[in-house]
């Protein structure tokens, strides 16, 4: 008889730092096996170390991801030695910060590559395994940049934009193929991540969040949460909210607002210190782990993210409360 398979198999690209490093240590949490997709070893070797630590299996995987072939021998690697991929989250991005203008077209390219095809090669992938199963769950990360650009990211915004597309065309195949797996976007608001130590930058001063980021476990246990939950898309953080909504209505107003702060407002006090390394070709050596250096001013909880997460409950008591007030009101009236 066929032994039935209960631990989950996971894959994480972008999984030695940042977000990805905290989405590792989420799923981990949960005793899963787990594909680690990245390029520098060092942070590969110290997520599998924490990992196993949590009892759950790591498989270190290093590729990048705007490889195609490379990411489907990964995936590969993955079902041979852990079995059938049930959740696949796509995390892995570059960036430049630069006026366009000022932008090289190969530096463009590569932006463009990992960012957007970097989860277009994921995406393929994993669903070309799990729609032969008729099971699975796949995670875009998207960011509030995928409806709202700004200066000094258009290489970024374009290609977050361009995932958002990516993933309507992909949901309506889906559907138009009675197909079970699913696929969720989760729009992040800026976390404090390395990344501001090593993207690449043209300008003076030291790339910084506009305004106070989220800690990196708050963007995983969004993750988390879309990968287990029917939800085309998760919006993490008042800020991600107020900027697709506000682009919705006062887009106009945002570009000039925006033309006015998000240029200083991207950029620290200090200096860009020379021969600074930037991870845009190749990785930067060490072990980054899942935090910048921005824990004094980042956000430990989101609001906004319970209340996506809570949100049939919530309803239902808003609405026992407004029964409530509505009988008290009629009893007063009768009285």
């Amino acid at each position: 008889m066929a032994t039935l398979r209960n631990t989950p198999v996971v894959v994480v690209t972008g999984a030695s730092a940042g977000v990805g490093r905290a989405v590792v240590r989420r799923f981990a949490k949960d005793g899963v096996k787990i594909g680690l997709i990245a390029r520098g070893m060092d942070g590969l070797r110290a997520a599998a170390r924490e990992v196993e630590e949590m009892g759950s299996e790591a498989l270190i995987l290093p590729c990048d991801v705007a490889d195609n072939d490379a990411v489907e021998a990964a995936a590969q690697q993955v079902e041979e030695k852990f079995g059938p991929i049930d959740i696949w989250v796509n995390v892995a991005f570059a960036g430049v910060l630069s006026r366009f203008v000022d932008m090289e077209p190969e530096d463009y390219k590569r932006v463009t590559e990992v960012t957007y095809l970097g989860q277009v090669n994921g995406a393929r992938a994993a669903l070309r395994r799990m729609m032969a199963r008729n099971k699975g769950s796949l995670v875009l990360t998207g960011s509030a940049l995928a409806y709202r650009g700004v200066p000094l990211q258009s290489a970024y915004c374009g290609a977050k934009h361009a995932i958002q597309g990516f993933q309507d065309s992909v949901r309506s195949e889906l559907i138009a193929a009675n197909s079970k797996v699913h696929v969720s976007m989760v729009q992040l608001p800026g976390v404090n991540t390395p990344q501001f130590d090593w993207i690449k930058t043209n300008m003076p001063k030291q790339p910084r969040p506009a305004s106070p980021p989220y800690q990196p476990e708050i963007a995983a246990e969004a993750i988390h949460f879309a990968a287990h939950h029917r939800r085309k898309e998760v919006q993490v953080g008042v800020s991600s909210w107020q900027a697709i909504w506000a682009d919705k209505f006062f887009s106009p107003i945002l570009d000039w607002y925006l033309g006015r702060t998000a240029v200083s407002g991207q950029q620290g006090k200090h200096e860009v210190s020379e021969g600074r390394e930037n991870n845009l070709y190749s990785p930067v050596a060490g072990d980054h782990g899942a935090h910048g250096r921005f824990d004094a001013t980042a956000r430990r909880h989101s609001p906004q993210l319970f209340a996506t997460k809570h949100r049939v409950s919530l309803a239902a008591g808003l609405i026992a409360a407004a029964g409530a007030g509505l009988v008290a009101l009629t009893r007063k009236q009768n009285a």
